[in-house]
């Protein structure tokens, strides 16, 4: 439920981040100015007595982000694949948050398990073992079918896990609203949308019915891609809150010590995690949008194991082939055809200047390639991306949401293997190949014959539609500005006055 009470999670949040001592850290992580420092400490320490204490065993960061729950654990695992933005010691602290989070009692997992496949575990399973990995939503045992023999991994939801995450996307939508009213500015960034997107991932993350689904489906798509595997689900086993898959031997990805005793090389490794991506994004638009160490492992003959699909990209045909030519269209330093592309896809409003678009595209091109390979980052060039759409007031794209940030999680993955990777070089001929067998002649013969289908089937009704479009067209659109909501500051405003209230009354009464 959204409302003025999410005041108190987000102060708790603060209080915590002071208490456990993870402040200082992520200002040390983030090169905060002294004076923003100064702000935050002076607006978080009063209520440092209401944080929670977290594992005082973990280190100050992780101890927060595992105290405050499954949303902000998450985050946590995405800042764990990015050691050239948080550091690399920050960044193995956090990989803790991404299989090592306290399990939850075996013998409430096996009551879930018996609850929702309507039958005794002993009866399902001849081993079923204690948790072998635990993270933000789920943990997995490791078991053998008692029909088959087959070797298993069963997962099972934390109990109230649901709610919990309800919870934290709750706060989540009022920070959003503080920002839009805050910074007009931002709202081309479109907050909320932002929060509505991730909630729908997130939530769909709890149902396992849709990830075994994804299981399926992502296993079919891949099934002829050279050292790549996906574990097979056991859909008889699976249900709303269990899920069962065929059990993924191998060292993790986030292990380099345990690769390189496999003998397998981890720079060709760290380039086929990166075209592995790329080609399933590209070329079925159905991709892993998870791919953290912690749901990768290595096979021992070097295969790619990837496993946990809870979190899973879909982007359409056309969005596949936009996205394709502005990477190409980078990597060529054609930046004049990038914008084109960004007017043709209607990212950019056609009244703005293409040609002042494409210099704008190319100052952030250009210092990018002029890098040596270990600097090139496809997290600077977003970020350089952000500040120059924000100039010609392109609108944020839910549906490139899981993309963008999945491209950023698998380049981290790709340097914790590889330091010296050049993504743009390696990602080249997966591009490539795309456009080639996408854009060519054959292509648009395959969409003038779709293009020729859908006319037969609607013909009857295209004249009526073309007459309401062109008058639409002819009618020009006022709009209203909208007006200011003042309710997220007031919301802000009175929670906040009560939570000093409530401090001044604590420090009165002892």
């Amino acid at each position: 439920m959204r409302g003025p009470h999410n005041i108190w999670r987000l102060i708790r949040t603060g209080a915590t981040f002071e208490r456990t001592g993870a402040m200082q850290v992520v200002f040390e992580a983030a090169n905060l100015p002294p004076r923003l420092r100064i702000l935050a400490r002076v607006l978080g320490w009063p209520f440092k007595f209401l944080g929670l204490r977290g594992d005082p065993e973990l280190p100050p960061v992780t101890r927060a982000l595992s105290a405050l729950g499954p949303a902000y654990i998450k985050f946590g695992q995405i800042l764990s694949t990015r050691p050239d933005i948080v550091g690399p010691e920050l960044a193995t602290q956090l990989r803790y948050l991404q299989d090592q989070l306290p399990p939850f009692p075996t013998a409430q997992a096996r009551a879930m398990i018996e609850a929702e496949l309507d039958a005794p575990v002993d009866t399902l399973f001849s081993e079923f073992s204690e948790p072998v990995a635990a993270a933000s939503i789920a943990q997995v045992h490791r078991a053998r079918v008692k029909a088959t023999g087959e070797d298993v991994a069963v997962k099972v939801l934390r109990p109230g896990i649901v709610r919990a995450f309800r919870r934290d996307i709750n706060a989540f939508y009022l920070i959003a609203s503080l920002v839009e009213w805050a910074l007009p500015s931002a709202r081309r960034l479109r907050p909320n949308d932002v929060i509505t997107h991730f909630e729908g991932v997130v939530m769909g993350e709890l149902d396992l019915r849709l990830e075994t689904a994804a299981a399926a489906e992502f296993a079919a798509n891949t099934e002829g891609d050279a050292g790549f595997q996906v574990p097979k689900p056991v859909w008889n086993l699976s249900g709303r809150e269990v899920m069962t898959l065929g059990w993924a031997e191998g060292a993790s990805l986030g292990d380099n010590a345990a690769i390189d005793a496999l003998g397998v090389d981890r720079a060709e490794l760290s380039e086929r995690v990166l075209q592995l991506f790329l080609k399933h994004a590209l070329r079925d638009g159905y991709f892993h949008a998870d791919m953290h160490q912690g749901n990768l492992k290595v096979a021992a003959n070097g295969d790619l194991i990837a496993y946990d699909f809870g979190i899973m990209g879909q982007i359409d045909e056309y969005t596949r082939r936009v996205y394709a030519e502005i990477l190409f269209g980078f990597i060529s330093k054609d930046y004049r055809r990038v914008a084109e592309v960004h007017f043709e896809a209607g990212y950019v409003p056609a009244d703005r200047d293409i040609d002042e678009f494409a210099r704008a595209l190319r100052s952030v091109g250009e210092p990018i390639f002029g890098m040596d390979a270990t600097h090139i980052s496809m997290a600077r060039l977003l970020n350089y991306l952000l500040e120059v759409t924000e100039r010609f007031g392109m609108e944020t794209r839910t549906e490139l949401i899981l993309l963008q940030r999945t491209m950023v999680v698998v380049e981290g993955v790709s340097r914790s293997l590889n330091p010296s990777i050049n993504i743009w070089k390696v990602g080249q001929p997966v591009v490539e190949d795309y456009i080639r067998t996408s854009l060519g002649p054959k292509a648009l013969a395959l969409d003038l014959k779709r293009t020729a289908l859908v006319l037969s089937r609607f013909g009857p009704h295209l004249p009526k539609a073309v007459e309401t479009a062109l008058l639409r067209a002819r009618t020009p659109e006022v709009r209203q500005p909208a007006p200011r909501d003042y309710t997220p500051v007031a919301w802000f405003l009175a929670g906040a006055g009560l939570a000093w209230a409530g401090m001044l009354t604590v420090l009165f009464l002892f």
